[in-house]
């Protein structure tokens, strides 16, 4: 039978002890039951509440699923699943069979699906019928897909899951796994390009909610949490399910799309005490004219990743509801955040300090250690660091390097230790043989109060020299001008060093992002 982690947090960083025998969703189930949490709402999702005895017999109930369908320890399943009790209940059941579930986004298109099942290998799918649309006409190209299993009420002539759940036994012993087997995958949100394949153990789970989750955050048995980002992302993984679970706290999951209206419903509803969001969502929420007031809440604290968090949106939202975001920047490489702000010590405008537990080391162009108030790649040394990119030798070698693993992202240190982000290695600007922060620019513009977002890319010139070019998304009802263009790029001056301004600025409905609300510069570019 395998073994439950444990963790010491009264020294620093907290010491964290997972067992060689050990299975990760095992751990987050009996923790809770052995703690007497049987009873204990575990996930609220929009068609009831679930509690951790309810959960831990839905767990057992798909092993038994997957393994009546005759799939093995190591197999690989798919799941393209909406927020609801069904993606924990597969997600965690795949994982206490030792069978390796991959959690695709769920906005993705057929093609992206198809290269993923290719990829993965995947020998089943778990898919919401919403979304079964996406994969209809693909699913018979895979020969290594032997199961379609649907979630919903209509299996379109597939399993439909509810069924299969309710044939399958309730008793289930957990697979033989240890800490340092696969345990699940997470393609990268391809804000670079092409999505990877990235691979995680059965030990990083637990780890990003002991280093993080409790040493920085502060989860407690007693939080009710809620992620706007969803469970598919690293972030919203940690966020939703491996966070709350780890601490027996409860969490509220929402299958529609993180719009002001959504949320704010959410957060008023169920009132959260924890929040999770990314920079375009506080943005908007902060412009929307439903924005609830202090008192109608019960947030104690919010946390922000997936791009840096504009200093000014940071002080906005904490000036309105009293509660501050900690800001941290985490990878699908890495799981969840490393480097984050602190309650009590957040200064905005930056991404904090190290997470207990890891090691930060910033290294410029020639490979050498920068001193601190000079650019440098970000890179990271910790325990949950993904061991690989499926079938992708190259970029694997390129990023995990030994005990370090490279961010791809630009940062400066001061001189009393908090980090400044500067940028994606592949968007920083040289301009008069200067780097240039894109992300500086924007977080200029974001203060006009006419801004709603803002993106910043590298442009030549008619004499084919870098400048910046922005592309600017307007507040609603402000309408775009040249006169306008000239007030923020003089606005941008005001603020910045003079040659820091865009000299060509394009306003726009949208910007290009992936799901996870990441901007594609290589779009814009």
């Amino acid at each position: 039978m395998p073994q439950l982690s444990t963790a010491d947090h009264s020294v620093s960083p907290p010491r964290v002890m997972v067992p060689r025998d050990y299975n990760a969703a095992h751990d987050l189930i009996q923790r809770n039951l052995q703690a007497g949490r049987a009873g204990k709402t575990a996930f609220i999702d929009d068609a009831g509440q679930y509690t951790y005895g309810e959960l831990a017999e839905r767990v057992n109930r798909f092993g038994n699923v997957l393994t009546g369908l005759g799939l093995e320890q190591e197999a690989r399943v798919m799941l393209c699943l909406l927020d609801t009790i069904d993606f924990p209940t597969a997600f965690l059941g795949s994982i206490q069979a030792g069978i390796v579930p991959i959690a695709a986004n769920t906005l993705l298109t057929a093609g992206d699906y198809d290269f993923m099942l290719g990829d993965s290998r995947a020998s089943a799918l778990i898919v919401s019928e919403a979304l079964w649309p996406q994969f209809e006409g693909i699913v018979g190209k895979h020969k290594h897909l032997k199961h379609v299993i649907v979630s919903g009420s209509d299996a379109k002539g597939k399993l439909r899951f509810a069924d299969l759940m309710a044939k399958a036994s309730a008793q289930f012993e957990p697979a033989p796994t240890t800490a340092d087997d696969m345990c699940f995958w997470l393609y990268s949100s391809g804000s670079t390009g092409t999505p990877k394949g990235t691979v995680h153990l059965h030990s990083h789970l637990i780890q990003t909610a002991e280093l993080y989750a409790r040493g920085v955050l502060g989860i407690r048995e007693d939080d009710l949490v809620f992620s706007a980002a969803k469970l598919f992302f690293a972030y919203g993984l940690g966020n939703g399910m491996t966070f709350p679970m780890a601490v027996g706290a409860t969490a509220v999951l929402m299958a529609e799309r993180p719009t002001p209206q959504s949320v704010f419903k959410r957060l008023r509803d169920h009132k959260p005490t924890i929040f999770y969001g990314v920079p375009t969502l506080y943005a908007a929420l902060l412009a929307s004219p439903e924005l609830p007031k202090r008192e109608d809440l019960r947030m104690r604290v919010a946390t922000s990743a997936g791009e840096a968090l504009p200093a000014d949106i940071g002080k906005r939202w904490t000036e309105h509801f009293g509660t501050e975001i900690l800001d941290g920047i985490g990878s699908t490489e890495m799981l969840h955040i490393f480097l984050s702000n602190r309650p009590g010590e957040v200064r905005y405008g930056t991404t904090g300090k190290a997470v207990p537990g890891y090691a930060i080391r910033l290294i410029g162009e020639a490979g050498q250690p920068v001193t601190k108030g000079e650019i440098g790649e970000l890179q990271i040394n910790g325990p949950t660091s993904a061991i690989l990119y499926w079938n992708n030798r190259e970029k694997s070698r390129h990023t995990f390097m030994g005990e370090w693993t490279r961010s791809g992202d630009k940062y400066i240190e001061t001189e009393d230790g908090y980090y400044h982000y500067c940028g994606r290695s592949d968007d920083m600007l040289k301009v008069s043989g200067i780097y240039v922060s894109p992300f500086e620019v924007e977080g200029a513009l974001m203060t006009h109060e006419a801004v709603l977002e803002a993106a910043v890319v590298a442009h030549a010139d008619t004499d084919e020299l870098i400048k910046p070019k922005a592309y600017v998304v307007l507040k609603p009802g402000i309408e775009a001008s040249d006169a306008l263009a000239d007030q923020l790029k003089q606005h941008v001056k005001d603020k910045l060093a003079p040659y820091k301004y865009p000299r060509w600025l394009d306003f726009v409905g949208e910007l290009p992002k992936t799901a996870t609300g990441k901007i594609q510069r290589f779009k814009l570019r």
